[in-house]
């Protein structure tokens, strides 16, 4: 039987098909995301734009789009992407041509990260529908400062976007490390906001 696990540095071993809470650890995502490339590398600057920088992103714009939403909510945001950690970042177009099979790895390993640090396995319906706008507004943000792409053809492929949600945000490009350690602090603080 081929081999459906990987060891995480960790030193969990994370069941790809069948994952546990248990084997999941916010400091393997953090350091997984934080080497996992948007847009497939096809950014510019001297970093990668990683999954990692990405979260931290979806999160204050979700943050920002829904003012006195729950820590626990901003949480979710800042997780959205945690699966990445172990299946890579994939554009879109190849998830559809993918399909079925990957979009059950995904729900499984959602499932499992939520239930490990308190989240309902699968999110409200409203909860996940903010969260997909403000992940939506992220990468259009990307998609004009760092992915080449024009105002125009950003308007045409993302919809265009409040001014108010996006003021004074820009697109970081950090070295993996200070993002690993920049998305560990996030995922920290609202822990502790969450249990107060």
């Amino acid at each position: 039987m081929a081999r459906a696990w990987q060891r995480m540095l960790s030193g969990r071993r994370l069941d790809l098909l069948d994952p546990t809470p248990l084997d999941i650890e916010i400091e393997d995502i953090a350091h997984g995301l934080a080497f996992v490339a948007r847009w497939n590398g096809q950014t510019l600057g001297d970093f990668a734009y990683s999954v990692a920088e990405h979260s931290l992103l979806v999160e204050e714009i979700f943050a920002r789009q829904n003012p006195g939403i729950g820590a626990r909510w901003r949480l979710a945001a800042l997780l959205h992407d945690a699966p990445e950690y172990v299946l890579g970042d994939m554009i879109s177009p190849v998830k559809a041509a993918i399909g079925k099979g990957y979009n059950e790895l995904d729900t499984r390993l959602t499932a499992a990260v939520h239930l490990r640090f308190g989240l309902p396995a699968t999110l409200p319906a409203p909860i996940k529908k903010a969260i997909k706008v403000a992940d939506l507004i992220s990468a259009r943000l990307e998609a004009e400062q760092i992915a080449g792409f024009s105002k125009a053809e950003a308007d045409r492929l993302f919809g265009k976007t409040d001014v108010s949600v996006i003021r004074g945000l820009t697109i970081r490009l950090r070295p993996p490390a200070e993002v690993r350690a920049a998305y560990t602090a996030r995922h920290t603080e609202l822990l502790a906001e969450i249990t107060a």
